[in-house]
């Protein structure tokens, strides 16, 4: 199984960005926590919008974890890439964006996603992991 996570703007910044909400750990420390056999997890960030459309668009993958971070509540194009695709796309925030500043309750990508983890902080990319193995099973 291959297992595409797809993080958005500031993401590069975990473990140093905010760690009272995102964490004291950086992504690579993370990633290789939640390996699982039979499964080849790739990570892909970026800080621009089109290139996140591009790796959507060019994905060769089971299923996405995306982190759009603030384009979730503005990039309509990226909604309009995860809903033009095939695979399967889980969306993760590691905030819960209900519980934040209200310009952040509204994430235009829900709607097309298979599933919304929001708020288990980077728990939720493993759990959406567990969900694309189970949905294989």
């Amino acid at each position: 199984m291959r297992i595409l996570i797809i993080n958005g703007p500031n993401l590069n910044l975990l473990g140093k960005r905010q760690p009272s909400i995102y964490g004291d750990k950086s992504f690579d420390e993370y990633i290789h926590e939640i390996q699982k056999e039979g499964v080849h997890v790739s990570v892909y960030q970026s800080n621009v919008e089109g290139e996140i459309i591009n790796t959507l668009h060019d994905a060769k993958a089971d299923g996405i974890i995306l982190n759009a971070g603030g384009y979730t509540h503005t990039s309509v194009a990226i909604r309009d890439a995860v809903a033009a695709i095939e695979i399967p796309v889980v969306e993760v925030h590691i905030s819960n964006i209900s519980a934040r500043e209200s310009f952040r309750h509204e994430s235009l990508i829900s709607p097309v996603a298979v599933g919304c983890i929001f708020g288990f902080g980077m728990t939720g990319y493993e759990l959406a992991l567990d969900y694309f193995l189970k949905l294989k099973k």
